[in-house]
Formats: structure tokens, C-alpha cells, sequence
């Protein structure tokens, strides 16, 4: 009984001090109710240490409740302004609730979003009044902008604002609903001139689209969709003057930095379908909020940094929104968000890595790669594996001259480009110190060849290397693997070889078969890290295997099908050899381009690109040549049999996975079966 008392008492003294007496703020740290990942080189998104921790909530100002709230503006010195869209009002108060005043309820109508400037003149997008309201740092109107009068605007569309921002100018963007030009752009000059659309976001229409709307009668083209561009959902500005919006459905568009001529800067590497609100935070980094509550922050160039927080299931947890509506970061860092369902702002605090984090964000961005180096050097401290810190320091490392290091921390944080430019000065150190020392190599090496030659001639010196080397040509086994050669250089008279004269059998054609598997996982796992795509650490060898395999078996079988249906002249033995020797080029090309990947930069990445590109050609013309020489087919039997093989092989990729999913459901269905019975046998 004492214990259980005990716990009751912690646990009101601890609700005690949550909720505060007379506040109507949550002054205390609570534990995170969420996880929060970052996205790591490789592109996927990874869980990290915890960024920001929930510090509060704001559920009324002072005595006064929220009703719907929409939008809402924290200026430097903190004084917060919240649309209470519900009450008709724009409310003022601190970061703490503590209310400061109120006005707008004679002009408001069905307000949706505001901004309010450094000197508080504040813009209020009123949808149902087809009007921004301005209203001076009194709270008095001092002027309005309805719809345009000017051509330009469009004479069918209506001026319904939902969202706002100013400059220090007082030129207005304002977000119309069902606008799809893009955002209004208004000039205080005399009384409110339109000045045109800006950032209009691009249509998704593909080739596909517009060649099939143009074969289309007017009349069927009108019961189209219209491929119209989509209308943004939100809109910031920052200390610069820049432009930020985020859109519903735009992908990497979604996010969106327009300099002064509408163009993007920022490409995120990651962002949510549905944002709902995007701000700018004080180091250089950006903040998108989604519709579930999901917080996304990015640097400068549109890295993901952290994402966290998320949706509340109902069960009121501090940290989590139903429906959020509006994103604002303070001078402190803290990050605000409003939740028009809760009726309340969510606070977050950045915890003590995240601070250092933004300290060397923000320095870095500014160039100041030696100052920045010590709070990178915390980041590591605290979590050694997070990539945006590792690209940081490797970037620092490079300007210090100090390229090994650099390299090393490039490769940790899989930042091609830094490791790019560090292998390049380490390459080029090393070719000035040793560039001497390997042409006297050459050279060297040169004479001996020569003098070995000179001295063959005269005595007859490499007679038994020639009498071992002859021996060996004259093996059958090594005469089969050595076919390769001929068969790449002769195609036609080798699949005459592998037809009539049985130059090759199955055990050579297996071995060559062994030796690119071979190949092609070292190529996989080992080639150099600017060619690397799979995860450092991480091997699939035997489904590597089996991929191989399944491929190899499903195109030979669906071949030699269609072959045989056709008339073709080729056993299965044949057809299965000249496959498997029709990838000559590869167990020759494949190995120079490895050792080649070791060596380069991404300047001399066109040179792998281009022996990728014509060992890719010479395969598929010697597998055409194959299926012709082998069944004695002409080229347009050809090409006919190389049509019927693919759409052979997508009948059995089909078949397939139709059978997979069967299997899958009666494994489930035996499984849960089973269980049942253990189940009534336990009890």
C-alpha cells in the first residue's frame, strides 16, 4: 500500500509540475513519443539520436482559447501572433501564452494565413472576404488588396487568398485557392498594382500525354483531365527576400527556394507528399512541416538533417499533432507548431547535439570551415556514423590541404564529389613524385623486353617456355576457354565451331560460367568506391548467385522454346554455349574497366561509361549473331524468335509471381492453422 502511494504522489507532483499553476504552457521535458531518422549517403533513411525533444504545448493565450486555428508569426524578439481562424481574431502573446492583445474581429471573415513583418505590420489572407487585410503594429487597418483589375490576373478567376507573405518592401505573395498560375504578386504602389504571377509550378504532362492529346477530337480532349500545374499549399520568406514554397504531390518539387526570377535553388533528397507549412530557421537550414505532423529539416543545398515527430494515434501525447497547420522556428531554435484539431502550439527544444550541429552548419555554409571544425568534431563525438557531419569534416579536412583525411571521411559519409576531389590531389601528388620513377620503369622495362627478344632470336632462349606453352594450347580443355577469343573476333565461323565441329562442350561453357559470376560479384563488391552501389559491409553473395542462375535458365529455356516451335536448327546444348560465349567482352572488358575504377575521378568517369556502353553493344550483337548461326535462321526470323523469347519471359516472370502470391497465401493459411491448433492444444 505504501508503495502504491508513493507512485500516486510522484505522479501528481509530477502532473503538478507539468501543468503549472495559472500557465498554460507545458514548462517541462518529456520524453520523445517518436523516433526521428535521417537520410544517410546511400539515400536511405536511417534512425538517428534524438534531435528535438517536445518542451510544451501553448493551449490558450492567457484566459483565452483557440478555436480552429490556422496560421500564426514569431518575430525575433518573440512576441507570437496566432490566427484564431474560429473567433475571427489575430491574437497576441509571448513563447509562453501569456496574452498581450487582440484584434482584426470587425474586419475578418474566414481568415486562413498571415505574416507579420519585423516592424508588425501584419497580413492577414481572408479567403471568405476575397481580401488581404494590413493592419499596422496597433492593430488598425491601413489597407486592403481585393482581386486585380488587370488582364493579366485572368477575367474568370476569383481571388480567393489563402496564405501571405511581405517583404521589406510591402510587394505581397499571396497563394489563391484554385489559382494555378502561380503566386499573386502585389506591389503597395498606388493602392495595391498586381505585378504578375511568381514561381508558377510545372506541369507533370509526359511525352505519352501530349502525343495522345493531340491524336484526340476537342471533344474528347475536353473529357480529359486538365493537365493543369498544381496551386502551393504554403509559403515563407526569409531575412534575404527569397521565396520558399512547399506543394502537395510535386516530389522533389515539393520544396521550393525561388530567387527574384521565379527559379528554384533547392532540390530536397527527401520530402513528404503532403506538406502542409515550410520555415527558415537561423542557421542556414530549412523546415517543412506535413499535414500528419512530421517535422523535415534540411540544409542549405536541401539535405535531410532530421525528420521526427508524427501523427497522434488519439491518445494525446505531447509532441504528436491530429492536424498541423503552420511551422515557425524562434530566435532560440525552438520549433513551434500549430495544430488547428489540439487547438494548441507544440514547442520542441534541439537537444545538445542538434545545437552543435547548427552551430557548424551555420558556420560551414558561411565558409568558415576552420571554426566550424570544432562543433563537427562534438557531432562525431556524440554519433561518429551521422553522414551530413562526416561530408562536413571531410570538406574541412580537404581546404586544410590535409586529402588523406578527407578521403577517409568522403568514404564515411559517402560524399562522392568530396572523395573525388581529395583522390584527385592525392593522385596528383602522387604522379608528381613518381611520375619520373614510372617512366624509367617503362623504359626499363622496354630494354628487357627488347634484349629478351634480341637474345631469343640469336639462342633460341625461350624455347622451353614456347615447348610448355605449346603443350598446354594443345589441351582440349584449354583449347574450349580459349574459344572465347575466336568467338568474339569470328562470331559467325564460332557458332559454325560450337554447331558442326563441337569446339566447346557444357563443362567449358559452365567454367566460363563460374568465372563471370565470379567476376561480376568482385566487380559488385570491390570496385572502386566511386562505382560502388551497394552498401560497404553488406553481401548477397549466393542470391547474387541465384539471380544469375534463374536469369541465365529462364532465357535459355524460353529460347530454345521458341526455337523449337520455329524450326530452329539448334540443340539445347548449342544454344546454351554460344549464350554463355557470347559474353566474351565481359570477361575481357569487365576486369580493365575494375582496375580502371580505382584510379579515376568523376572526370574520367565518361571513359568507364563508354567501355560499359560498347561491351554492352558487342554482347547483344554476338547474342544476335548466336540465335541466328545456331538455328539458321535469317535476320528477320531473327528478330522475330528475340521477340517471342521476351514476351516468353514475361510470361513467365507472370506466371511466377502469380504462383509466389498463392504460395504465399497457403503458407499463411497453413501457418495460421497451425497455430490455432497449438493454441487449443496449450489450453
Amino acid at each position: 500500500m505504501k508503495t502504491k502511494m508513493k507512485k500516486l504522489f510522484v505522479s501528481v507532483v509530477a502532473l503538478l509540475l507539468i501543468v503549472g499553476p495559472g500557465s498554460s504552457t507545458l514548462a517541462a521535458f518529456a520524453e520523445a513519443p517518436y523516433k526521428t531518422y535521417t537520410v544517410d549517403g546511400y539515400g536511405d533513411v536511417a534512425e538517428t539520436q534524438t534531435a528535438y525533444l517536445p518542451y510544451g504545448t501553448i493551449n490558450k493565450i492567457g484566459d483565452e482559447l483557440l478555436k480552429a486555428p490556422t496560421d500564426f508569426t514569431i518575430l525575433s524578439d518573440g512576441t507570437m501572433y496566432i490566427l484564431d481562424s474560429g473567433n475571427k481574431r489575430v491574437l497576441i502573446s509571448d513563447t509562453e501564452g501569456n496574452y498581450y492583445g487582440e484584434f482584426g474581429q470587425e474586419y475578418l471573415n474566414g481568415p486562413r494565413g498571415m505574416h507579420v513583418t519585423e516592424d508588425r505590420i501584419c497580413y492577414v489572407a481572408d479567403r471568405d472576404a476575397r481580401t488581404v487585410w494590413v493592419f499596422d503594429e496597433k492593430g488598425e487597418l491601413i489597407r486592403s488588396y481585393g482581386r486585380p483589375d488587370e488582364p493579366l490576373y485572368g477575367d474568370t478567376l476569383d481571388f480567393l487568398p489563402l496564405k501571405v507573405v511581405a517583404n521589406e518592401s510591402g510587394t505581397v505573395y499571396v497563394i489563391c485557392e484554385q489559382n494555378t498560375n502561380g503566386i499573386v504578386q502585389i506591389s503597395p504602389a498606388e493602392g495595391g498594382t498586381f505585378l504578375g504571377y511568381f514561381g508558377t509550378n510545372a506541369t507533370n504532362a509526359n511525352l505519352w500525354t501530349i502525343v495522345w492529346r493531340s491524336l484526340l477530337s476537342d471533344t474528347a480532349r475536353a473529357k480529359m483531365v486538365s493537365n493543369l500545374p498544381a496551386t502551393p499549399d504554403n509559403v515563407a520568406i526569409d531575412e534575404k527576400g527569397l521565396i520558399y514554397t512547399v506543394t502537395r504531390g510535386e516530389g522533389e518539387a515539393s520544396l521550393k527556394r525561388l530567387n527574384i526570377a521565379g527559379g528554384n535553388m533547392i532540390e530536397p533528397d527527401a520530402y513528404d507528399e503532403v506538406p502542409a507549412a515550410v520555415a527558415v530557421g537561423n542557421h542556414d537550414n530549412v523546415y517543412v512541416l506535413s499535414q500528419q505532423g512530421y517535422i523535415y529539416e534540411y540544409n542549405n543545398d536541401g539535405e535531410l538533417l532530421f525528420v521526427f515527430s508524427g501523427s497522434d494515434d488519439g491518445q494525446q501525447r505531447m509532441g504528436l499533432s491530429i492536424k498541423a497547420e503552420a511551422i515557425q522556428v524562434a530566435k532560440d531554435d525552438k520549433i513551434y507548431v500549430l495544430d488547428s484539431d489540439k487547438r494548441q502550439v507544440l514547442i520542441f527544444e534541439p537537444t545538445e547535439f542538434t545545437n552543435h550541429l547548427h552551430r557548424a552548419l551555420y558556420l560551414f555554409s558561411k565558409g568558415l570551415y576552420n571554426e566550424s571544425k570544432e562543433p563537427l568534431q562534438e557531432v562525431l563525438r556524440m554519433n561518429n556514423l551521422f553522414d551530413y557531419a562526416n561530408m562536413a569534416m571531410g570538406k574541412v579536412l580537404y581546404k586544410e590541404g590535409k586529402y588523406d583525411e578527407a578521403l577517409r571521411y568522403a568514404k564515411l559519409a559517402k560524399d562522392f564529389d568530396g572523395y573525388s576531389d581529395a583522390f584527385w590531389e592525392i593522385r596528383n601528388e602522387w604522379l608528381k613524385q613518381n611520375l619520373a620513377l614510372v617512366f624509367a620503369g617503362c623504359i626499363l622495362l622496354y630494354a628487357v623486353i627488347k634484349a629478351v627478344s634480341v637474345l631469343d632470336k640469336k639462342k633460341n632462349i625461350l624455347d622451353p617456355v614456347r615447348k610448355v606453352v605449346d603443350g598446354l594450347r594443345q589441351k582440349r580443355f584449354i583449347k574450349e576457354m580459349g574459344y572465347i577469343f575466336y568467338f568474339m573476333r569470328h562470331p559467325i565461323d564460332g557458332c559454325h565451331g560450337i554447331r558442326k565441329e563441337q569446339r566447346v562442350s557444357v563443362l567449358s561453357a559452365n567454367l566460363l560460367l563460374g568465372l563471370g559470376m565470379a567476376c561480376f560479384i568482385i566487380n559488385k563488391y570491390f570496385v572502386g568506391f566511386l562505382q560502388k552501389s551497394v552498401r560497404e559491409g553488406r553481401y548477397e553473395i549466393a542470391s547474387d548467385i541465384g539471380f544469375i542462375l534463374v536469369i541465365l535458365l529462364v532465357v535459355v529455356g524460353c529460347n530454345y522454346l521458341m526455337c523449337t516451335i520455329n524450326d530452329g536448327e539448334g540443340k539445347l546444348k548449342h544454344i546454351y554455349c554460344s549464350f554463355i560465349y557470347s559474353f566474351g567482352p565481359y570477361f575481357v572488358i569487365q576486369p580493365i574497366l575494375f582496375a580502371f575504377s580505382h584510379v579515376i575521378t568523376f572526370n574520367e568517369v565518361f571513359f568507364i561509361q563508354f567501355g560499359n556502353l560498347c561491351m554492352l553493344v558487342w554482347i547483344g550483337v554476338l547474342l544476335f549473331i548466336s540465335v541466328r548461326e545456331i538455328n539458321n535462321y535469317t535476320v528477320k526470323e531473327t528478330v522475330k524468335i528475340i521477340g517471342l523469347t521476351l514476351f516468353t519471359i514475361l510470361i513467365v516472370c507472370l506466371l511466377g509471381f502469380i504462383i509466389y502470391v498463392l504460395w504465399s497465401q497457403v503458407f499463411d493459411f497453413i501457418r495460421s492453422i497451425f497455430g490455432e491448433v497449438v493454441y487449443k492444444i496449450g489450453n
